[in-house]
């Protein structure tokens, strides 16, 4: 089994579930693209058992990745405090979005990521109008393109001044929303 822990950095104690990282049957994925915000520089790593790990790096891009990439990585991992810096910044936002999103009659659904999914209650065209709605006030959401998931609006964390502005723009957005079904 292979687990993709991309969000590991940024899920609440306990989400992830504890495998002993010989475990045979299992190769975790990991990367610093998101709680060590490293996307552009493409830094990943595996952990797993030996003979795992092998056969993964017989089919791996075999030019590695740069120096100064490496040098990134290594300097991330040395400043755990920074990391949970942001660990503390990203949780406090998940909640400010999951009250905005519950104050205008949305469900937040449960997150352990850097993002927080709001269920708009409706269809898929309800969320595509909602969606519309923000982006006339200057606000980027994303929306899941496949039902039943398509109801919903994908928000980012972000900084208090973000959360502000989409706290200020999101009723609009489902007033207009809801005057465009009638």
């Amino acid at each position: 089994m292979v687990l993709d822990e991309a969000y590991v950095d940024l899920a609440p104690e306990g989400t992830a579930p504890m495998i002993a990282p010989g475990d045979p049957r299992v190769i975790r994925m990991r990367t610093f693209s998101k709680g060590y915000g490293m996307a552009g520089a493409r830094v990943g790593y595996a952990i797993g058992p030996a003979p795992l790990i092998a056969a993964f790096d017989r089919v791996r891009n075999h030019f590695g990745m740069g120096r100064i990439a490496q040098a990134g990585a290594l300097a991330a991992l040395a400043d755990q405090d920074w990391l949970a810096e942001v660990q503390a910044q990203v949780a406090a936002a998940r909640d400010g979005l999951a009250r905005i999103a519950r104050d205008n009659g949305l469900v937040p659904l449960p997150s352990a990521t850097n993002f927080v999914t709001m269920d708009c209650g409706a269809d898929g065209a309800f969320a595509r109008a909602v969606l519309a709605g923000l982006i006339e006030q200057g606000i980027f959401v994303r929306m899941p393109f496949v039902a039943p998931h398509d109801r919903c609006i994908r928000v980012s964390c972000g900084t208090p001044a973000d959360l502000a502005a989409f706290a200020a723009a999101l009723p609009g957005a489902l007033q207009q929303a809801q005057a465009g079904l009638r």
